[in-house]
């Protein structure tokens, strides 16, 4: 058993026969009756459950999409307006299309030259959008799908269990009596809570882990620096170095922990919540909210303070209002009822109106700042049935399963002897987002942000997301995209909506691939799913050099092998060539996963950067084919089959074998493999 400070457990909740509950075997809600069972049932519209939805239902699954609220979309519906990622290129396919969507949407609407058309940020990775635009867009591919019914304003309230399967759950209508009850083959919780995964009585963790439970530097009680540009002092210049290769959007920022205050101890908080309220300075969308009725100018100015830059970062002279930030009231959030949840909102939205109201009135901001912030209103056009103001608070952190797997803060940083994070061969996503966390409580130091803010800008590489992390211990048809098994710092790489939209898809192929198994998704071939995801362009490991290139012939090897140990850095280099050292160390690799010896491809990776570093004479196909076909020889793939294979794949036998056709060879010869 884990610290008790640092799990909370669940029970199984008692199996309850469906005679005895208040349910509806039936129901017509959005054109659509509701069925007595489905393939997929997800519960959360978040980005990662509409992701997942849609690909399930794209491979013929049917499926049900249960949301708590009349809203789906989750954060991008809710006030985020930003795309949070560093990489501008391809990820998934409907993270992909979903982006693309906004900037059609922006340059049909209003052109090409037009200011809303640039300000939705078109080829920068941060894409803007406003809440209606997106929950317009997020509608229209929802509907597009015969095979996703969706039941608006329900919640799990209870479940049934056998041979750890789930097969039922009871969904009660907000603060109402009303139930109904669902079969399904498959199940995912997509909530940014975990509540399906709660409910289902699995073990979850929710707070800080001790830094010495995973070995991670900045895990517990944590008191940083205040950031600052350039780095000074003491500090990895050999690490900043490497962070300055990325091909990712670089902060100007940099902290490090103060000692000894900052003890990595466990602690039971989690990182806080805000409303990022929409705002306009727009005259003719503009609503000056008046003052809220439980306004506490003592309060807002003892505890928050004035900030002169709201900024206009959204098309439509919108902003994506980050601020207050209420830090307490987290944990209550997770572990509390509807009913409580909704107080505690309540108790969100009357601190940031009043605020707002605060910075635009009180004698204590200085007059320039009255000024600059009475031009700032709530948006007419967003929010109209919920007073202009978004429908949920951004629920930065809920449950973390315990899975099958755990991502750390190791995960996402340079690995002993590779120039890359750790490698995963079941590896379904990736991150790339810096790894963060919003203030935990309180409390401050001399010179410190509030304790357990911790923002590792400069200090975060690319991780890959192993499959296990995705599983629940404890139940086989259960799948947890959203609230996944990591430590409260690797969480902080993982939380962003694009990353979710990404896992959220393989999870949809990975039940897609269940059903056709006639298996739970928790049981699939993890090689088979992962070589799927490689040809569907899913992004499965980072590379610096493959922007702008997802749909070269060669970049599904690469994303495959990239989990494989094939790589040793964050550089593919495709159009390289081949050189005889690098292909004897991926041949000897690849004998060694051949036999079905024990491999590590974190360890094999370390033998190809060695490679790389010792040069070598370029390699020809023809001589690639031979050293190939000896190691694939009891696989009945012979010298003869390699060269056909080298033929179809239209790569002349006497060239000068490039790197990326070496991988395409591979990948095609190895696909029985499994």
């Amino acid at each position: 058993m884990k610290r008790r400070e640092t799990i909370k457990l669940l029970g199984l909740l008692p199996i309850v026969p469906l005679a005895s509950l208040n349910s509806t075997p039936a129901k017509q809600i959005h054109d659509k009756t509701i069925k007595s069972s489905y393939n997929l049932i997800i519960y959360g519209g978040t980005p990662g459950g509409i992701s997942c939805a849609i690909r399930a239902a794209r491979e013929g699954l049917e499926v049900l999409i249960v949301n708590h609220n009349q809203h789906l979309g989750g954060m991008f519906v809710n006030g985020l307006g930003t795309m949070d990622t560093l990489y501008n290129g391809s990820r998934s396919p409907i993270y992909d299309e979903f982006r693309y969507n906004i900037y059609d949407y922006y340059r049909s609407k209003y052109g090409y030259n037009s200011a809303q058309y640039q300000e939705s940020n078109p080829g920068f990775p941060k894409t803007r959008f406003e809440s209606h635009v997106a929950e317009q867009i997020i509608t229209e591919m929802l509907k597009r799908e015969s095979k996703i019914t969706i039941l608006k304003g329900y919640y799990p309230e209870s479940t049934e269990t056998r041979n750890r399967r789930l097969s039922n759950i009871t969904f009660r209508k907000k603060h109402e009596q009303e139930t109904i009850s669902v079969r399904s083959d498959i199940f995912a919780d997509c909530s940014y809570e975990g509540d399906l995964a709660a409910v289902s009585g699995i073990k979850y963790r929710l707070g800080r882990e001790s830094s010495k439970e995973f070995g991670e530097e900045h895990a517990g009680v944590a008191y940083m620096q205040k950031d600052y540009w350039p780095p000074k002092g003491q500090i990895d210049e050999a690490q900043l170095e490497n962070v300055g290769k990325l091909n990712l959007f670089r902060y100007k920022a940099w902290s490090g922990l103060i000692k000894p205050e900052s003890s990595g101890e466990a602690h039971d908080a989690i990182q806080a919540y805000n409303i990022r309220t929409t705002l306009t300075n727009d005259p003719k969308n503009r609503i000056i909210p008046k003052k809220p009725k439980n306004y506490d100018p003592t309060y807002i100015r003892k505890t928050f303070h004035e900030k002169l830059d709201a900024g206009l970062d959204i098309p439509n002279l919108k902003t994506s209002w980050n601020e207050p930030e209420l830090v307490g009231e987290q944990n209550k959030y997770i572990e509390g009822d509807w009913e409580e949840r909704q107080r505690i909102t309540e108790k969100f939205r009357e601190v940031t109106l009043g605020v707002l109201y605060f910075n635009q009135n009180d004698p204590s901001v200085t007059k320039e700042g009255r000024e600059y912030w009475k031009q700032f209103g709530l948006s007419k056009n967003e929010y109209q049935d919920n007073g202009h103001l978004p429908y949920e608070i951004y629920v930065r952190e809920g449950r973390r399963i315990i899975g099958r797997s755990v991502f750390t803060e190791n995960d996402a940083k340079l690995t002993k002897g590779l120039n890359r994070a750790p490698i995963h061969g079941d590896s379904i996503s990736i991150t790339e987002w810096f790894m963060d966390s919003h203030a935990c409580t309180d409390q401050t130091i001399k010179g410190s942000k509030k304790e357990g803010e911790v923002m590792l800008k400069n200090k975060t590489f690319p991780g890959q997301i192993p499959l296990g992390t995705i599983f629940p211990e404890d139940l086989d048809n259960l799948i947890v995209p959203v609230c996944l098994s990591a430590s409260h710092i690797g969480w902080g790489t993982i939380r962003l909506e694009p990353t979710w939209m990404s896992i959220g898809e393989a999870a949809g192929y990975a039940a897609s691939l269940a059903i056709k198994s006639q298996m739970s998704p928790s049981q699939v071939d993890s090689n088979k799913l992962v070589r799927l995801l490689a040809k569907k362009r899913i992004m499965l490991s980072f590379f610096n050099d493959l922007e702008g290139l997802e749909y070269a012939s060669w970049y599904p090897a690469i994303q495959y092998l990239g989990t494989q140990g094939f790589f040793g850095s964050y550089e593919a280099q495709p159009n390289e060539h081949l050189t005889s050292t690098v292909a004897n160390t991926w041949i000897a690799n690849l004998k060694k996963w051949v036999n079905n010896q024990s491999s590590d491809p974190t360890s094999d990776a370390r033998d190809v950067l060695h490679a790389e570093q010792q040069g070598g004479s370029p390699v020809t196909a023809q001589l690639f084919a031979k050293q190939l076909s000896e190691v694939l020889a009891e696989s009945d793939v012979d010298l003869g089959k390699i060269l056909q294979l080298i033929d179809r794949l239209n790569i002349p036998s006497d060239s000068i074998m490039t790197r990326g056709n070496a991988c395409r060879i591979i990948f095609e010869a190895t696909s029985g493999k499994s």
